[in-house]
């Protein structure tokens, strides 16, 4: 690849230049590179299943109740459309608001509904992330790497050491396990 005067290198290439040119020093030994999948961690680790039953058991009769409003709305509307040729005009227009009232406040709700899902999810998922991370860095320390990595395009099974961060995971025991001190 040739680069002229205002070029730029990818994103991925530039950072992995970056990288290699910090590892210099230590390509006369080789290195020690991990990779790990956070999304597979965030899937697959016991503590992200358990934040997602914790958060499934807490919203799910919110959730239920949001369905039942809606069905109960459509049931509505389609009686409205059917009854609509033979009702009073007033009668017409009263239920047509009653309808668009529903609607508001369904929408209302859901929308309620997601950001509360949205900012629990965050702090299950949180707390998560940072025991995964001493997890990682436990590794790291433990096992002499001299990088891992946690966003890449494309890594070699060689490298990818996401079952052992699973697995540390899922074992309740040990320093990993224990809450961050605050």
């Amino acid at each position: 690849m040739k680069l002229t005067k205002g070029s730029f290198l990818p994103k991925g290439l530039a950072m992995a230049t970056l990288v290699l040119a910090a590892l210099a020093p230590a390509a006369a030994q080789e290195l020690k590179i991990g990779y790990v999948n956070s999304e597979r961690v965030l899937r697959d680790a016991v503590p992200a299943k358990a934040a997602q039953s914790k958060l499934e058991a807490e919203f799910g009769r919110r959730e239920r109740e949001l369905t039942d409003q809606a069905a109960k709305l459509k049931a509505a509307a389609d009686k409205l459309d059917k009854d609509a040729p033979t009702l009073p005009e007033n009668e017409r227009n009263r239920r047509q608001r009653e309808l668009v009232e529903l609607d508001r406040d369904l929408q209302r709700k859901r929308r309620e509904f997601q950001e509360d899902l949205n900012q629990r999810k965050n702090e299950e998922l949180s707390a998560v992330v940072e025991r995964a991370n001493r997890v990682i860095k436990q590794i790291f320390e433990q096992e002499k790497y001299d990088l891992i990595l946690q966003e890449v395009i494309f890594a070699g099974s060689r490298v990818d050491i996401t079952d052992k961060v699973i697995r540390a995971l899922n074992t309740p025991a040990g320093p990993a396990a224990a809450p961050a001190p605050r």
